[in-house]
């Protein structure tokens, strides 16, 4: 199957070759981001029929069980297996001679610059996500999110920074990492594919509201730009983290105090 995939100018791939392609990339998101964004957008339309969204609530980290164990053990095999799409892109860009996490820049070969460059866009992140809440919030068009809402246990918090981490790997690798790199080959300019990258990104957050859809789409475009020009993965994995990690223990730890979820 790899081999039917060169990595090679457009042109040069033959009909059948771009037709695999193209199959590939929706299968992809069929089974990851590409089916969340579709279920983000009916669980919109259908909070829109349920009155104005200003006036609900969106739990990013629900309890999944009323044992504690049952829970840990739920939350644990969720994150396992939605880390799944991962592995399969990783796969399925590993060619002869060529390293997946080298081909998207996902690798600690530059520690430095890449968790310098990370924190540098959590902050920017950051900012500009309490901003696009407050202003969602204050418009009608976000709902009130509660980003952790697991009951205290010593397992707590760590949950939700393997959740954090989950979340930052799973966006990075595919919608960025992968996605650019088949988009490429099928011949499409920069400016398309970070568009197409931000669109995705901004449709699997609709079930947040309005505001964090626009939140996302303007990430994706920053993350996007950053990507074209370092062509490593892993400063926006590591940022996206931060940003998670900021918003899910930040909210256990500190509750409405800090503004989110009222």
């Amino acid at each position: 199957m790899r081999a039917a995939f060169p990595s090679a100018p457009a042109e040069s791939l033959d009909p059948r070759a771009r037709k695999m392609l193209v199959f590939e990339i929706l299968i992809v998101l069929g089974l990851s981001l590409g089916r969340s964004g579709v279920y983000a957008v009916v669980e919109l339309l259908e909070k829109a029929t349920e009155g104005p969204l200003g006036g609900q609530t969106t739990t990013l980290n629900p309890v999944l069980d009323e044992n504690p164990w049952f829970d840990l053990t739920y939350q644990l095999l969720g994150i396992f297996f939605s880390l799944l799409p991962v592995a399969l892109v990783l796969f399925l860009l590993t060619e002869p001679g060529k390293s997946a996490f080298r081909r998207i820049g996902f690798t600690f070969e530059k520690p430095v610059r890449d968790f310098g460059l990370g924190a540098g866009l959590a902050a920017v992140i950051c900012l500009g996500t309490l901003g696009v809440y407050a202003g969602g919030r204050a418009l009608g068009i976000t709902t009130a999110l509660v980003p952790a809402a697991l009951d205290t246990y010593w397992w707590t918090l760590p949950v939700l920074i393997l959740s954090a981490v989950r979340h930052a790997v799973l966006e990075e690798v595919i919608v960025v990492g992968y996605l650019f790199l088949r988009l490429r080959q099928l011949g499409w300019g920069t400016p398309a594919i970070i568009l197409t990258s931000a669109l995705i990104r901004a449709s699997y957050h609709l079930y947040q509201g309005i505001g964090p859809g626009i939140g996302n789409f303007l990430m994706g475009l920053i993350f996007g730009y950053v990507y074209v020009k370092t062509r490593r993965v892993m400063p926006l994995v590591i940022a996206h983290a931060l940003v998670d990690i900021t918003g899910f223990v930040g909210f256990a730890l500190f509750g409405p105090a800090i503004g989110i979820g009222n």
